[in-house]
């Protein structure tokens, strides 16, 4: 592994309470030469649907943290020049309700990119109702909802890679989980885009990875890169020491080629428009 663009930080507020230096160290211990973070992204206060009164989301940050986020990292970036590249990026849902104000706050700051993670399908408010992609469901319609949103969010040229793209957690027939999730892996297979195997959720024992996806994808003609989701600095040792090796296996078990991340074709503050 030389770059890994899935990482996070303590300003989600579920993530361990470091300094981003101890992410970037523990990325250079490893050898990795490309680090990307990638923090859930802050949702603009304005934009709909707008949670209930006193409501702090417990898995972003506030969007006035993001000016403190993108200055961190670029004065890391050019401490650490020449001896790793950190790039400054968002991991964002695709909510049509959201996606005009999210823009706009973007384009405020270099970001270098973005990766969907479609952790909610509808308009975001399951963040506080509790209803989120990786809860289990037999329904059909939700599952075609997940691969049309994923489909819509990759289409608009936003999103450099679609972040655990099996996060959906469809507990019903398998013909139904190909027919939708196909469509999901036909599109990404057309446009030479990757499927994320996510250490996080392999390292936890989560319903993702998921070894009826990946053996989809490699039927579809995807390849795979690897995302660390490093929550934790240790996350990046534990990748490099043993993690990533277990999901090289279980790809090559599904019958998956895996590749290095792709990296923004205009990095350090050029790469979002």
């Amino acid at each position: 592994m030389l770059a890994n663009l899935h990482t996070h930080t303590r300003r989600c507020r579920h993530a361990a309470n470091e300094p981003d230096r101890a992410w970037v160290e523990a990325a250079l211990a490893a050898g990795l030469r490309t680090l990307g973070f990638s923090d859930h992204c802050p949702w603009p206060r304005d934009a709909p649907p707008v949670p209930p009164p006193g409501f702090r989301s417990g898995v972003r940050m506030d969007p006035e943290e993001t000016g403190e986020y993108v200055a961190s990292l670029l004065a890391l970036r050019e401490e650490y020049a020449g001896r790793i590249d950190i790039l400054i990026g968002f991991e964002a849902e695709h909510l049509p309700t959201r996606i005009a104000a999210q823009d706009d706050l973007f384009a405020r700051f270099p970001v270098d990119y973005l990766i969907c993670g479609q952790h909610y399908i509808g308009d975001g408010s399951g963040e506080w109702l509790g209803d989120w992609s990786g809860s289990p469901t037999a329904d059909e319609a939700r599952l075609a909802a997940y691969a049309d949103r994923c489909i819509e969010a990759m289409e608009s040229g936003r999103y450099l890679y679609l972040a655990h793209p099996d996060v959906l957690n469809f507990t019903g027939p398998d013909e139904v989980y190909a027919r939708h999730m196909g469509r999901l892996c036909d599109w990404l297979a057309a446009h030479d885009s990757p499927v994320e195997v996510n250490l996080l959720g392999l390292a936890d024992g989560r319903h993702y990875p998921s070894e009826r996806f990946l053996r989809l994808a490699a039927e579809h003609g995807n390849w795979a890169t690897i995302g660390i989701d490093a929550h934790r600095p240790d996350a990046i040792r534990e990748a490099v020491a043993g993690v990533e090796a277990r999901a090289l296996a279980l790809c090559a078990r599904c019958g998956l080629a895996v590749h290095e991340p792709p990296l923004p074709a205009a990095a350090h503050g050029s790469g979002f428009a």
